[in-house]
């Protein structure tokens, strides 16, 4: 009994606390437009069905980085039972200034519903970047927005960043 009065208790004081907790500041970093190859399809595996999505290349650009996404990395994605896709990216980045960073970018995607309904595709790029003009994004936590872009013919991914804190 206790017990469920403690959790009663949070439940009502929950409220309060969201109401008092500001939101995460962000700051746009760069949007990223990642040129996609045919998938390779695994197949149905006790987990899931297991594919890759390759990267066959693109551009990024944002206030004060810009350059190419390099040929040959991959999304190597696990579609679930429900539909919900868990995406793992990596590949690299090659700013105008000749710097390679890498990238790995893992999130999940949730098909709309319905009508009105965008769906949920966010993932969490971590950056693995050398010392010197760049190695800031080594330090921080970052958030992407996943939307569609290009068409059937020419399939790609537009992946927006923010960098937060």
């Amino acid at each position: 009994m206790k017990v469920l009065l403690a959790a009663a208790a949070l439940l009502v004081a929950a409220p309060a606390f969201a109401a008092d907790i500001p939101p995460a500041p962000t700051r746009f970093v760069f949007e990223e437009t990642a040129l996609l190859a045919p998938a390779v399809v695994v197949g149905q595996t006790p987990s899931g069905r297991r594919q890759a999505i390759p990267i066959a290349g693109g551009t990024f650009a944002g206030p004060g980085i810009q350059g190419r996404i390099l040929p040959g990395g991959a999304d190597d994605q696990l579609v679930r039972a429900d539909g919900g896709v868990v995406v793992d990216a990596d590949y690299f980045l090659q700013t105008d200034d000749g710097v390679v960073i890498h990238v790995h970018n893992v999130g999940v995607i949730i098909p709309p519903k319905g009508p009105g309904d965008a769906g949920y595709l966010w993932a969490a790029p971590k950056f693995d970047a050398p010392s010197g003009k760049y190695g800031w994004l080594n330090d921080a936590i970052f958030v992407s927005r996943i939307t569609p872009a290009g068409d059937k013919d020419h399939p790609a991914v537009k992946i927006t960043i923010w960098k937060v804190g």
